[in-house]
This record gives C-alpha cells, sequence and structure tokens, in this order.
C-alpha cells in the first residue's frame, strides 16, 4: 500500500512539472508574438537598378538648386558712320594769330555709342580745283563718341595778308575716319588762301579730338 500512494505522488509531481513548462513555453509563444520586429526603409531605385543618391545641395521649399550662366551686354555700336554724325564747321580763329583755324564738329545721333579715332579725309574747293588737307603728324587717340556728345578736330590755313586774291574758297568736304561717305559743307573761314610759290601745302588737318572742347 506505502509503494502505490509513493507512486501516485511521483505521477502528479511530474504532471504538475509538465503542465508548467507547457504554460511558460505558451507565454513565452504570445510575447514573442506580440513585439513587433523592425523593418528597414526601402530604398528608392534609379533606372538600371541601382539607388539613387540624395541631392547635392537644395535651396529653401526643398527644391534643388543649379548653377546658371549669365551673359554680358558689351554696348558697343561699332565705328562711328558718317550717317551717325552730324557735321558742321566753324571759323574759330583768334584775333592776331598768324594761322587761321576752322573747327569741325561731329555729333553722334545714331542712338548708341560708336567709336572714333584718326584723321578725317578733307577737301577744300577752291575756284582752280579740289585741294586735300595734310595731315599734322599729332598722335592719334582711340576714342569712344557717346551718344548725342561731340567731337572735334581743326583745320588749319595762313591768312591772305598779300592784298591779292589768292585761291577763292567755296566749300568743304569732311570724309569720317574710315568711311567713303563724304558730307560737303559751306566754307566758314576766310575767302582766300594766299597765292605761293612755296612748296607744300598750306593747309593742315588735326586729328578727331585735336581741337574744340575735345571728345565728350
Amino acid at each position: 500500500m506505502s509503494v502505490h500512494k509513493l507512486t501516485l505522488a511521483t505521477l502528479v509531481v511530474v504532471a504538475g512539472l509538465s503542465l508548467t513548462a507547457c504554460q511558460n513555453n505558451d507565454l513565452d509563444g504570445a510575447t514573442a508574438a506580440s513585439t513587433p520586429t523592425a523593418t528597414a526603409a526601402p530604398t528608392k531605385a534609379a533606372p538600371g537598378g541601382n539607388s539613387a543618391p540624395a541631392p547635392a545641395s537644395s535651396a529653401p521649399g526643398g527644391k534643388a538648386t543649379t548653377g546658371g550662366t549669365g551673359s554680358t551686354d558689351t554696348g558697343k555700336g561699332g565705328k562711328c558712320r558718317t550717317d551717325d554724325l552730324t557735321i558742321t564747321a566753324t571759323d574759330r580763329t583768334i584775333d592776331g594769330d598768324a594761322q587761321r583755324t576752322v573747327v569741325v564738329e561731329l555729333k553722334n545721333h545714331s542712338g548708341h555709342d560708336c567709336s572714333i579715332s584718326g584723321y578725317a579725309g578733307v577737301d577744300l574747293k577752291t575756284n582752280a580745283g579740289s585741294m586735300s588737307a595734310e595731315r599734322s603728324g599729332e598722335p592719334v587717340v582711340p576714342g569712344v563718341l557717346k551718344n548725342g556728345k561731340s567731337t572735334f578736330f581743326g583745320i588749319s590755313y595762313p591768312a591772305n595778308n598779300t592784298g591779292g586774291t589768292g585761291l577763292r574758297l567755296t566749300g568743304l568736304v569732311v570724309t569720317p575716319p574710315d568711311e567713303t561717305k563724304s558730307v560737303t559743307l559751306q566754307w566758314p573761314g576766310a575767302g582766300s588762301l594766299p597765292a605761293t610759290d612755296t612748296p607744300g601745302n598750306p593747309v593742315k588737318v588735326g586729328p578727331i579730338g585735336s581741337a574744340g572742347q575735345g571728345s565728350q
């Protein structure tokens, strides 16, 4: 009788242990099932299967910025043409000077700046034909003639103090530098040049900007 009681008691203990183990296993499984598992964020794929890189820089608002190219306008209008200029001539002789002077004004009315430098072509009309003035030899200075502004050059010639008729002057022909189109003006200076046997041309022309108020 005592042997049967011990065996029954042992079975009860073993069964209790088995039940406890089963309950623990069920609890562990439930705990594991209720714990969320972290997952990696998906990677955006670029064409070809490679991951697309993030933009290197961005402007406020999240828009990507890109460098731009600017352009400059020099504003240059090229060389001054005859049609760009209003050309006039004025007697500017100073009393007592051995040489008489006519000043030629070239005013830019083109609507844009233009470059002008060098010597204009100058021909005097006389009763004996046309006479070309010689260059004075003064240095040439490059310049830009702004729209609405003027530049000047001088024509010098000897006064006719001989008492004779000499060469009668009737007109002035001006051709701007680097141009072939001329403008014919009335001669504003003295009415004649002295007749002379001295070689060379007594009429001299200075470069652009050499007289009057200069380039403005």
